[in-house]
């Protein structure tokens, strides 16, 4: 007589943590990196440590870090992380079906931990997945919330033994955002948009003779760029895509819309 053994089904923790993993492990070094320079920008363990659990952003901690450097005033700081994270607006508008009857304060600490990495597995499950449910989501933000908070301590305590020249945190927000607009260059507009927005952070830059320029160039140029997009969007369902100069500057990876 042979007895049927049932396997017991694995926690939803363990499920959601062998999702996350992948991306966790991607944030250790960053992290520490991070921690490192917010250490040379002055944070002791402490401050990192409600930065990283406040703040969870690499680019932001990057731009918070490399700002306090130049003794930028604080609100420029906050303004500068407004418009750079007001792209988690749209993200989290994306994700809000599947939050449909959770309570506000669920929904406050989802908002707070997400990031672009973990939104994108998220969103990846609820779309694939039937079973994956808004406490497993949250799990999942947690977990990468955890390996990122961590990863920055520890470069903060790296950061007490070794001495970082106030330079490398520049060169490390400038190559950051370099990397971040070269993955953005689909297009010849977003070249122009790009050149456009360095010319005119250095002009404001002159002009107040503050780094409050900085956001005046952000929200200029965004609002050409905006324009222009908008004018080729209406030529091109008129043109067909037939001008040149439409082809010109059109995404060669092609939109949804275009398919």
């Amino acid at each position: 007589m042979t007895k049927l053994s049932n396997s017991p089904e694995i926690p939803a923790w363990k499920k959601n943590f062998k999702t996350s993993f992948p991306l966790d492990i991607s944030y250790i070094p960053i992290g520490v990196a991070s921690g490192i320079l917010l250490h040379a920008a002055g944070f002791n363990f402490i401050n990192t440590l409600l930065l990283s659990l406040l703040v969870f952003s690499g680019g932001a901690q990057f731009l918070v870090a490399s700002m306090l450097t130049i003794n930028s005033p604080l609100l420029t700081i906050v303004l500068m992380l407004f418009f750079l994270e007001l792209r988690y607006a749209l993200l989290g508008s994306s994700l809000s079906k599947y939050l449909h009857g959770q309570s506000t304060l669920f929904t406050l600490f989802f908002a707070g931990s997400m990031n672009d990495e973990n939104y994108a597995v998220n969103y990846l499950k609820f779309s694939t997945d039937k079973k994956f449910t808004t406490k497993d989501a949250l799990q999942i933000e947690h977990w990468s919330l955890l390996f990122w908070t961590v990863s920055n301590l520890v470069g903060n305590v790296v950061g007490t033994a070794i001495k970082i020249d106030l330079t490398v945190v520049h060169f490390a927000l400038t190559a950051l955002f370099l990397f971040m607009i070269v993955m953005q260059i689909k297009s010849f507009l977003k070249i122009i948009i790009a050149v456009l927005a360095a010319c005119l952070a250095v002009f404001f830059l002159v002009t107040t003779k503050s780094t409050l320029g900085l956001v005046c160039s952000t929200l200029v140029a965004s609002f050409i760029g905006f324009l222009c997009d908008n004018y080729l969007k209406r030529r091109r369902s008129v043109t067909h895509h037939k001008s040149k100069l439409i082809k010109m500057f059109k995404n060669p990876a092609g939109t949804p819309k275009e398919e």
